[in-house]
C-alpha cells in the first residue's frame, strides 16, 4: 500500500500520526511525504538552524523508511490563497506519479494559516475522477495547533477513526526527541508528557493503551 503523509513544517507528521506511520512501516507499506515550507535566513533563521533542520528531516526519513520526501519548499508561515493556487499542479503532478492509496493531512481548522492553505490544496488533488487510487483521507490532529483553533462549531475537530498504537508509540516518542528545538517542558503544548496524554485518551476512548485519532473525510471501499 503507498501511503502519503503531508506536513505544513516538518514535525506536524510526528505530532499527528507518528505512531500510526511507524505502524505502516511495520507493515511493508510504502510512505511518502509532502512538506509544504522551509526555512530560509531572509526569514531570520541563522544558517545552522537551516542545517540542523535539514538533519532532522534526513532523520526522520531513515526512522520511518520514507522512500521519497518531495519538497514545495515555500516560505514557512507565509501559505495563502495564491500559494494553494499555485501548489495545486505540483501536488496534482506528485499524486499522478505515485498514485497513494491513502493520504493523511492536516486538519482543516487548525490555528496556523499554514495548515488551513495545505489542507485547501491537497483537498484539491484528490477528486475521484482525477485520483480514482485514492481509497482513505484522514485529518490528523496537531497538539499546539487544532486545539487553539477558535471554538466556533466549524473548527471542531471530531475524531471518528482511531489507530490503536500501543505498540509503537515508544517510535513515536523517538521520532518526536529528532525535533529537540520543537519540544518544551509541560504545560507547553508540544511536551512529550502532553503527547503521551493526547494518545492515553485517546485510547481510553476505544479502550486500548495509545491512540491516535483521525477525522476520516473520505473512504471508498472498492
Amino acid at each position: 500500500m503507498k501511503i502519503f503523509v503531508i506536513s505544513a513544517h516538518p514535525d506536524d507528521e510526528v505530532l499527528g500520526c507518528g505512531g500510526t506511520l511507524y505502524k505502516h512501516k511495520n507493515s511493508g507499506d510504502e510512505i511518502y511525504w509532502i512538506i509544504f515550507t522551509s526555512i530560509y535566513q531572509n526569514q531570520g533563521f541563522t544558517k545552522s538552524k537551516i542545517i540542523e533542520r535539514t538533519k532532522e528531516i534526513n532523520k526522520i526519513k531513515l526512522f520511518y523508511g520514507i522512500k521519497k520526501i518531495f519538497h514545495l519548499n515555500y516560505p514557512t508561515t507565509t501559505l495563502n490563497s495564491n500559494t494553494v493556487i499555485s501548489s495545486i499542479p505540483k501536488i496534482s503532478k506528485i499524486f499522478s506519479k505515485i498514485q497513494p492509496e491513502v493520504i493523511y493531512t492536516m486538519n482543516r481548522s487548525d490555528a496556523h494559516s499554514d495548515h488551513r492553505f495545505a489542507f485547501e490544496s491537497v483537498m484539491a488533488c484528490t477528486k475521484s475522477f482525477r485520483h480514482t487510487y485514492v481509497k482513505k483521507i484522514l485529518m490528523y490532529e496537531c497538539l499546539s495547533e487544532t486545539e487553539f483553533a477558535p471554538c466556533l462549531p466549524e473548527n471542531i475537530f471530531q475524531p471518528n477513526y482511531y489507530v490503536d498504537i500501543s505498540n509503537y508509540f515508544k517510535k513515536k516518542i523517538i521520532a518526536m526527541q529528532i525535533y529537540k528545538s520543537e519540544i518544551g517542558e509541560h504545560p507547553f503544548p508540544r511536551s512529550l508528557k502532553n503527547i503521551e496524554a493526547l494518545s492515553i485518551f485517546r485510547g481510553a476512548s476505544v479502550g486500548v493503551e495509545y491512540a491516535e485519532a483521525f477525522q476520516l473525510i473520505k473512504f471508498i471501499e472498492k
